[in-house]
């Protein structure tokens, strides 16, 4: 049984549930051919490659088994995801840049290393990046702060 909770065996298992997963959402897209490819074609693809990689990976940990599974830390799992939430909800009331404050402040608590002066730097490298990404290089129309710029 404990080769069966280690994490690379589940890692095969959950690699498997997403290529099942894939292949049943895109059951209704046509395929086509190789040299006239459908919408279904390369999502097939993925699938099939994530269910061989996913029964590789769990073949893999049945032989030479790894480390055991711990219990979640729930704290940074609950964190990200609010974190993610608050940037969505944000976003379109405030624009990205108190967004993206609000996401990396709230996603920086779940670590037991938080340390105020580099998440600061994380957010002034972030912020330059989305806008020189967003903004100037895909020319998106996205207020940075809105009402503002």
């Amino acid at each position: 049984m404990s080769r069966l909770l280690t994490k690379d065996f589940l890692s095969g298992l959950m690699f498997i549930a997403f290529g099942l997963a894939a292949l049943w959402f895109g059951r209704h897209l046509p395929v086509g051919t190789t040299v006239r490819m459908g919408p279904g074609y390369v999502p097939q693809l993925l699938a099939y490659l994530m269910l061989g990689l996913g029964f590789i990976i769990a073949i893999v940990a049945l032989v030479y088994p790894g480390e055991a599974v711990e219990a979640p830390s729930w704290k940074p799992i609950t964190l990200v995801t609010a974190g993610i939430v608050v940037f969505a909800l944000l976003f379109e009331v405030t624009g990205m840049f108190p967004a993206l404050v609000a996401l990396i402040l709230i996603a920086s608590i779940a670590s037991d290393e938080f340390k105020l002066g580099e998440v600061i730097a994380n957010i002034v490298v972030l912020s330059i990046l989305s806008l020189t990404v967003f903004k100037l290089g895909l020319g998106m129309n996205i207020s940075m702060i809105a009402g503002v710029w």
